[in-house]
């Protein structure tokens, strides 16, 4: 059985079962992976600390990829989830990327048979207690794979992003690294955390606020006696489309409601990538 000791430790060859129905899973080299997901996720942004980069095979056809690893604060995650219990980053994945070729976006049930062997592959090739995601709100994702497949929904936070006006590039602000250091130097100060609103209008980017829902599954008894120990998880009402909630900023601090973005996946002017 694979253990992950940290996030940045070397990958290892964990077991490949195959899946009632037809659908197998096989890991994949990273940049396999990455050239399906560059062709058919919203975002081609790659989370860095990815461990494991899953193939989904049907009738010997890749038909979906979904990463695991872990997001930009692997620790404070977990622990701001459960913080009573001193649980650790190797106590969970979290699902990065989860993409399928449009014909299985059109076969009912299909990411459901996906999360279910996900998590039969997770129990059998890791010690984690937890599978953990989020649903993006920003591009109108409640989650609804997730509910369908029994996650417990745990609530959702605020999230921000810019969007440039004149190609509709979403920019992630992990990814404005640049452009807050132009920021800096046009406000005339040393660092910008984020974009200012006078430079977003001298630039032509808005900057737009939603919402991340997030999600998890236990994967062994101890995890869901862990999570009954947190009552305020308990009766959660899983979100809806009419959950969805988007502000658009119109000057400093003041922001109005909006429609939801839409946003153009091919263009990456401002978006760092790791390949």
């Amino acid at each position: 059985m694979t253990r992950h000791s940290d996030p940045t430790s070397g990958q290892v060859g964990p077991k490949s079962p195959a899946i009632p129905g037809g659908l197998v899973i096989r890991e994949l080299a990273p940049k396999e992976a990455i050239v399906f997901i560059r062709q058919y996720h919203y975002s081609k942004i790659m989370p860095r600390l990815t461990r494991h980069y899953l193939g989904f095979y049907v009738g010997g056809v890749l038909s979906g990829v979904v990463t695991l690893g872990w997001g930009t604060q692997p620790l404070q995650t977990i622990r701001k989830l459960f913080p009573r219990h001193g649980l650790k980053s190797a106590d969970y994945l979290e699902i990065g990327k989860m993409c399928f070729l449009p014909a299985m976006n059109d076969t009912r049930f299909f990411g459901s048979l996906v999360l279910s062997a996900l998590v039969k592959w997770v129990r059998e090739n890791t010690d984690c207690l937890f599978l953990y995601t989020l649903a993006d709100g920003i591009m109108g994702k409640c989650g609804y794979v997730y509910q369908a497949s029994n996650f417990r929904y745990l609530g959702s936070f605020k999230t921000s992003v810019y969007r440039s006006t004149a190609t509709g590039e979403k920019i992630h602000p992990r990814s404005a690294r640049t452009l807050l250091e132009e920021n800096a130097r046009f406000d005339g100060v040393s660092k910008r955390f984020w974009l200012s609103h006078g430079f977003c209008e001298y630039k032509g980017i808005e900057k737009i606020d939603g919402r991340m829902f997030r999600y998890i599954y236990p994967l062994s008894r101890r995890a869901a006696a862990i999570l009954r120990a947190y009552p305020d998880y308990e009766g959660q009402k899983n979100p809806k489309d009419r959950d969805l909630q988007f502000t658009r900023r119109v000057a400093p601090g003041k922001y109005i409601p909006t429609g939801p973005p839409r946003f153009c996946r091919d263009i990456c002017e401002y978006n760092t990538q790791k390949y």
